[in-house]
């Protein structure tokens, strides 16, 4: 079966890409490059484009044969989508939009969407489920929201199949191959960590310590990138068993503190990491943590990677190796 991966250029697309293809799927890659690697596309065709040639996505659809489309291509950085909402509505709502439009046209019609927590907003209580209350604080969980909106439409028009997986904190890296986290500029607690640990930072900023939690610091669900990719591989076979639109949260329901994340990047490095404490940011929830077991029953999704110390193991043999990323080995 063959599988259009949008965005599998990028950090969690180029581990799902890998994956499909070694559960026996053909991915063929379509990414811009804007954000992701050519590096980091280890299997599969690749072909560099933008999601939103509706024209270019059609003859993709039809010449490859493709059965299914991961997409992945969203913009997703909280503060630039405060600073340029434009950007992300442009991208996220209406590109994404052109996507779906090329798959009605062809009669592709399975469609796993890579969402996020940010559209739940601050938590009302935790673990947070599917059900919970949706009021997103920024146009990035805004643009998200409004498109799970889009595919829900979809499903009733055309008859579109799709499950939407609502990240958490996607950390590591795959444990067998050559790809890892590579944002410019990076923006995620546990690669700036190592980046500090390797000392391309002086040091850490530690946003906020009288947060309302156990050691003042924000808590929250980190979720190996693994396991994430698993999740979308089980998303794809679900649909290709009948299974109904529906939506699943990926987490590991267990928070950790910001503390606790660079205490033990230190007990793994066996590095020193430098840190200096700054206020909080704005909007920055004390505790966001997912309730996965909607997954885990309806698709027997069983994260392989559940501690702590095994994401950030994953994450450091990954950045000794590309201290530069995908520029520098």
């Amino acid at each position: 079966m063959k599988v259009l991966v949008t965005g599998g250029a990028g950090y969690i697309g180029s581990h799902v890409t890998l994956d499909l293809s070694r559960q026996g799927f053909e991915p063929v890659v379509l990414d811009d490059l804007s954000k992701g690697h050519r590096e980091a596309v280890q299997a599969g065709k690749f072909i560099q484009g933008s999601m939103g040639d509706q024209k270019l996505v059609q003859e993709i659809l039809t010449q490859e044969k493709i059965e299914v489309v991961v997409h992945l291509s969203a913009f997703s950085l909280v503060g630039e989508s405060v600073q340029k909402p434009g950007k992300y509505f442009r991208n996220n709502i209406a590109n994404s939009l052109a996507l779906l439009d090329a798959m009605m046209t062809c009669g592709v019609k399975k469609f796993v969407f890579s969402s996020t927590a940010a559209v739940y907003g601050e938590p009302e209580s935790t673990p947070i489920d599917e059900d919970h209350p949706k009021q997103p604080k920024n146009p990035y969980g805004f643009s998200k929201l409004t498109y799970e909106g889009i595919l829900e439409a979809y499903d009733r028009a055309y008859g579109l199949k799709y499950i939407s997986l609502r990240y958490f904190n996607a950390a590591g890296a795959d444990p067998e191959a050559e790809i890892g986290e590579d944002h410019k500029p990076e923006s995620h607690l546990i690669p700036i960590i190592l980046q500090t640990a390797l000392g391309l930072r002086d040091h850490l900023e530690l946003y906020g310590t009288d947060y309302p939690t156990p050691d003042g610091t924000c808590i929250r669900d980190y979720i190996h990138v693994s396991d994430l990719s698993q999740a979308h591989l089980l998303a794809i076979k679900a649909l290709n068993n009948g299974k109904n639109s529906t939506v699943y949260n990926l987490g590991n329901g267990q928070g950790y503190s910001n503390r606790q994340v660079i205490e033990t990047a230190q007990r793994v490095t066996g590095r020193e990491i430098p840190v200096i404490e700054t206020p909080r940011r704005p909007g920055d929830p004390a505790v966001l943590v997912a309730s996965s077991e909607k997954i885990r029953k309806e698709l027997g999704w069983n994260p392989q990677y559940p501690q702590l110390e095994e994401i950030i193991a994953t994450a450091w043999r990954w950045h000794k190796n590309h201290p530069q990323g995908y520029d520098k080995k």
